[in-house]
């Protein structure tokens, strides 16, 4: 999808010993770094859970710790299945925004894609002004904090700075925000590109396109079945307008296994 994440699999006792004694933050920024380290969007923690089948930790590359991801635990669904650590289509996972299911969809031993539930969706509508000038968004809770902004120039032709950054760290949001910029096609498929808390513009953000399809589906933009087209790929979104509850569907890639020196 475009996100690369580092997934440490802490089941090990040997490695879960390490990870305990190291800051974690530091970790994180230290291995994300394109230049100086393995290079990634943030570092992902897969532990063992007495509530679920395991608990998932994710740092963004600038060392903060995220809630929730979707693109990430469908990965961590991936490597938990293919490693035979947890050998079921079926899988509870924990995290900071609560307990979600994962449905692996597997051929011949392999996860090819992965369905999410990604609880429910709060949603409100607001407005800010930046610059001078009114920037209508809607603001969107997914286990994680995301606005959405309808640009009127499409978002593969838009940069996403300074406005991103801006309202990133803007005063009305204490712990930040992740800013989609959506452009609908048609009523079923959406383009979308994210500015993510604490890494910037990425290639693809799971929770993202949930709170663009939610937003986009209650403001009558969309029907509430959307595909997501985004820079790395796409995703299938379901929002239940009854229940406020979405599903995500889409692809997870292993790229490398190594090891990294403290």
């Amino acid at each position: 999808m475009g996100n690369d994440y580092i997934y440490v699999d802490c089941f090990t006792q040997a490695t879960a010993e390490t990870i305990e004694e190291t800051n974690l933050p530091v970790l994180a920024k230290r291995v994300s770094n394109r230049h100086f380290g393995i290079g990634s969007d943030g570092l992902v923690l897969i532990l063992p859970s007495v509530n679920a089948d395991a608990e998932m930790r994710i740092f963004n590359a600038d060392g903060s710790e995220a809630e929730m991801c979707g693109n990430a635990i469908r990965c961590v669904g991936k490597y938990l299945y293919e490693s035979g650590l947890c050998r079921r289509t079926k899988l509870c996972i924990q995290t900071l925004s609560g307990l979600r299911t994962l449905r692996l969809h597997t051929s011949k031993g392999i996860v090819d894609s992965a369905e999410v539930d990604m609880g429910k969706a709060e949603v409100r509508f607001d407005e800010l002004m930046i610059n001078y000038r009114p920037v209508a968004f809607a603001s969107v809770n997914i286990g994680n904090p995301h606005i959405v902004l309808f640009p009127e120039k499409h978002v593969a032709t838009m940069s996403l700075t300074p406005l991103g950054p801006t309202l990133e760290k803007h005063p009305h949001f204490p712990e930040g925000t992740n800013v989609e910029f959506v452009s609908v096609r048609n009523r079923n498929e959406i383009d979308m590109r994210v500015w993510e808390r604490g890494s910037g513009e990425t290639m693809a953000c799971g929770t993202g396109a949930c709170a663009a399809v939610v937003a986009a589906a209650i403001l009558s933009k969309t029907e509430h079945s959307v595909t997501v087209h985004l820079r790395g790929g796409d995703l299938q979104i379901r929002y239940n307008p009854d229940t406020h509850e979405v599903t995500m569907r889409g692809t997870a890639t292993e790229v490398c296994r190594g090891e990294f020196i403290l």
